[in-house]
């Protein structure tokens, strides 16, 4: 099997699919491994420790997609890359196909295999999304924190606060693991923190972790319209696997909040679940709408490579791993875990959720494989 490591193209995206350490246990099991010249250079990473590993340097990113079997990224294909694209060509990345229609019909009409990290399911987890997702939920509150400094067009709030005055107020939405690494670092530098979810039960598991200290609710748009205009800084942690995240959080609710306060949608790539957030880029975050500071990044762990680099990588390697022993289709056909990533097949949408934000014809992957 070859596998191939293109560089990203994505603007102020340093992070790299491979480590020296997975290319070394993929060429060990028998793998051709192709790695694009400095894919590796944002992430600390030199073509020096991919060759020690075993690894083949290529010039072009074109010859990389026109060899591999596999195609490894971190983020989804650009349009300038939909060129490279052909029958038979299994591409595993984060693909976040709700959002993205353009995409979508691309895959489908050169009939590529699209295996999408944030849909691989194990026991009800999504456990290659997590590791950026823990990444983005902790950067979220350092974030934040530095878009309500006045620098910034904040209104000027220290989140801890200090004695005598009253601590920053952070309202998160959403108690996944965006959520509990939000609420981890919000509380960590002494908020006053909220999280929102209709999971009782998750509800029940943060109010235990954080003994008491952060104020669990109930997710309603009464509860959700109650909270915004009070709150500093909201932070937007809604995950629907493989789906356009909902909106929760309305322009009218936005209007209400305080000029200055701050809005961070982490789910942003899934469409968003603040409706007034748009995609921004890591050059120019934030903008300002309705007085209101909005932070919008989509590829934010892309801020801190080296450590989303090798945390993604642990976990997106023994998918890879079992792809290239056992074949991509004949390992989905027996791993159901790896079946769900399978976003696209043979010309067809093989992911539910995707199918319905995007109103495509659903095909389940088992009557294809």
């Amino acid at each position: 099997m070859i596998i191939g490591c293109p560089k990203e193209i994505k603007a102020f995206e340093n992070r790299v699919a491979l480590i020296p350490a997975t290319v070394k246990a993929l060429v060990d099991q028998g793998s051709t491994v192709l790695i694009e010249k400095n894919a590796g250079i944002g992430s600390n990473i030199s073509d020096q420790s991919y060759i020690q590993a075993g690894a083949k340097i290529v010039s072009q990113a074109q010859e990389i997609w026109g060899t591999a079997d596999i195609i490894t990224k971190v983020k989804e294909p650009l349009e300038e890359e939909f060129n490279y694209f052909r029958e038979n060509l299994v591409l595993y990345t984060f693909l976040h196909l709700a959002a993205e229609p353009a995409l979508t019909k691309a895959l489908i009409a050169k009939k590529v295999t699209g295996i999408g990290y944030e849909t691989i399911e194990e026991n009800g987890q999504l456990p290659l999304l997590k590791p950026m997702s823990e990444v983005a939920g902790r950067m979220a509150v350092q974030v934040g924190a530095r878009c309500l400094e006045n620098t910034s067009g904040g209104k000027g709030i220290l989140l801890g606060g200090v004695p005598g005055v009253r601590r920053g107020r952070v309202l998160i939405l959403g108690a996944g693991v965006v959520g509990k690494n939000a609420a981890k670092i919000a509380l960590g530098m002494g908020a006053e923190v909220s999280l929102i979810d209709i999971n009782i039960t998750r509800l029940e598991e943060m109010d235990d972790l954080f003994q008491g200290r952060l104020q669990t609710l109930y997710a309603s748009n009464h509860v959700i319209a109650n909270m915004i205009p009070t709150a500093d800084l909201v932070i937007g942690a809604v995950l629907i696997a493989g789906a356009r995240a909902p909106h929760l959080v309305t322009r009218a609710m936005i209007q209400q909040m305080e000029p200055g306060s701050v809005v961070i949608d982490v789910a942003v790539d899934q469409g968003g679940c603040i409706e007034t957030v748009k995609r921004t880029m890591h050059d120019k975050p934030t903008y300002i709408l309705d007085g209101v500071v909005h932070y919008g990044v989509a590829n934010m762990p892309g801020a801190v490579a080296s450590t989303s680099t090798y945390s993604l990588s642990h976990v997106t390697f023994p998918y890879l791993s079992l792809m290239a022993k056992e074949g991509v289709l004949n390992a989905a056909k027996y791993n159901i875990s790896l079946r769900k990533g399978l976003n696209t097949l043979q010309g067809y949408v093989t992911q539910k959720a995707v199918a319905e934000a995007l109103d495509f014809e659903y095909h389940d992957p088992v009557s294809l494989i």
